[in-house]
């Protein structure tokens, strides 16, 4: 792909997922959409989708950012649904799509329907979980969410392999199978293990910010190259290393840390944006290739295969949620009641994205025997309609299903008061600390130091509690929010100070940055970042 349609991909897709922002459809939803239209304006270029840059450049960031903010301790407590769905759904679903598209289709190999299987099989992580955190679900539906996105890639790359190896005739039985799948999920998590460790340890003895996050942005192609290099899964040793990273990024400097949030955001922001649009623009390439099958036909399979993708999600969640709990009195007496509109939703954010369509792009298009692959433009008219259909009719009804459903979103206000509880707990060791340091006459100060250091410690203490008491009568803010409103007016204020004054050259360039650094510093540490 030359540069300027690069260019123009990024920058039109970050203006459409910009614009997102203001209205109320997911920015997916949208991207995909304004794909569909471009695909056909005259003087846009040809956007195909290359599975050997999907797979190995695209998918690993994404991977990585979304296990970075997953919770290690959340998703060991919902170990088992999150299982079930990444490993045991998976699967289900490739035989459920596959044996249907085998009955379905007139002189599909049962090997090729298994391979269509494999592929619209994993729900996409990306979609799932942005319009999950629009829309608030509750806490521990979206961590089974996450959870299950990090995994089933893996999952359904590996149950692609085998059935694309029983297809082109490379031979494949089932305890083969299993040993690759085994040999895919071990590896890829062993290769995670050995990695994790001594990368955790190089990025806290690098001194420098920018060397610390040069190697964060390497770490999960690292992580993945070295799984994929010895036949393990490298979607799993990327997000095993990712796990353990961001289960301890407080050992990592404070600078490290604000630096790296913003550099990941940013990358995210960027791929998830042109990955959407990317899948909308293959219409016309997909179209293209529809050979003996005729439009009507094409969309009758389509029909079908959408259908069987949404049941079988209902089919394999309602037994995956009860049956454990019906036949374990420990699962019963350590879990909540599960309230049946819980699997509802689950089974109805299932959106499929763009792994599906990177795996069947990837479908080669002779057999060994050198005769065509059977039914290879027929099986990528299918995947892409099927992330068509089921981000468009899933992905839109879905906030719509929440809402009448009136399913409990978080409490906002335990929330608070949890953070209020562990903002005291905190700010009363910090302060004993401080009055330890205080006695010792290496530690001296000014009173005016002293009672600015301790007024710090009061203020933040107390900043959460704030949230929880009544707001303003006029203004309608909490006291907390009118602190952050006049401090954020202060600081503008001496902003406007160093700027004029570099102006009239009274300091440099270099002295008003290193004084608006500060002041920026001091900004982020009086607002606290409010995720969209």
């Amino acid at each position: 792909m030359d540069v300027l349609p690069l260019v123009a991909l990024i920058a039109a897709s970050a203006a459409v997922a910009g614009a997102a922002r203001r209205t109320p459809v997911p920015a997916p939803l949208l991207l995909v959409g304004v794909g569909l239209i471009a695909a056909y304006l005259p003087g846009v270029p040809d956007y195909h989708l290359d599975p050997h840059v999907v797979l190995p450049l695209i998918l690993p960031p994404l991977l990585h950012t979304a296990a970075l903010e997953s919770s290690y301790l959340d998703l060991r407590a919902n170990i088992r649904p999150v299982a079930l769905l990444s490993v045991g759904y998976v699967l289900f679903a490739t035989v459920a799509v596959g044996w249907l598209a085998y009955l379905l289709i007139p002189d599909l190999p049962l090997t090729a329907a298994l391979v269509l299987g494999a592929v619209v099989a994993p729900p996409d992580a990306v979609a799932a979980t942005a319009i999950a955190r629009r829309v608030g679900l509750p806490s521990r539906i979206t961590t089974i969410l996450q959870g299950e996105s990090l995994v089933n890639d893996a999952t359904a790359i590996t149950a692609y392999k085998v059935a694309l190896a029983a297809a082109v005739g490379e031979g494949a039985s089932w305890s083969g199978g299993v040993r690759e799948f085994l040999v895919a999920a071990v590896g890829g998590v062993g290769v995670g293990l050995l990695l994790m460790v001594p990368i955790h340890w190089l990025r806290t003895h690098l001194k420098e910010a920018m060397l610390q996050n040069t190697l964060s942005l390497l770490i999960p192609f690292v992580a993945y190259a070295a799984a994929e290099q010895v036949g393990a899964s490298g979607v799993l040793a990327v997000v095993v290393v990712a796990l353990y990273l961001g289960h301890r990024s407080w050992q990592v400097d404070f600078e490290t840390r604000l630096q790296e949030a913003a550099v990941w955001k940013v990358v995210s922001f960027i791929l998830e944006s042109a990955v959407f649009a990317l899948i909308g623009l293959q219409l016309p390439v997909v179209l293209k290739g529809l050979g003996e099958y005729s439009v009507a036909q094409a969309v009758w399979y389509a029909v079908g295969v959408f259908v069987v993708v949404v049941a079988a999600r209902f089919v394999w969640s309602y037994p995956a949620t009860y049956l454990p709990r019906w036949t374990s009195r420990r699962i019963r007496e350590r879990e909540d009641d599960m309230d049946w509109r819980r699997p509802l939703i689950v089974s109805w954010a299932g959106m499929r994205g763009v792994v599906s369509l990177a795996i069947a792009f990837s479908i080669p298009l002779v057999m060994d025997d050198g005769e065509p692959f059977p039914a290879r433009n027929l099986v990528l008219f299918l995947t892409f309609t099927t992330v068509i259909g089921t981000l468009v009719v899933q992905g839109l009804s879905l906030p719509w299903l929440i809402r009448v459903l009136k399913l409990p979103g978080r409490d906002a206000q335990a929330q608070t008061l949890a953070e209020a509880q562990a903002q005291n707990a905190a700010s009363q060791a910090a302060e004993a600390r401080v009055e330890e340091l205080m006695r010792d006459e290496r530690n001296c100060l000014p009173p005016p130091l002293q009672d600015r250091l301790r007024t710090v410690l009061e203020r933040r203490r107390n900043s959460v509690w704030e949230r929880l008491g009544q707001p303003n009568p006029v203004t309608g803010e909490s006291a907390d929010d009118t602190y952050r409103r006049l401090a954020r007016e202060a600081i503008a204020a001496e902003r406007e100070v160093f700027v004029r004054m570099r102006d009239e050259r009274r300091i440099d360039d270099e002295m008003m940055r290193t004084l608006l650094r500060k002041l920026d510093l001091e900004e982020a540490a009086a607002y606290r970042e409010v995720e969209d």
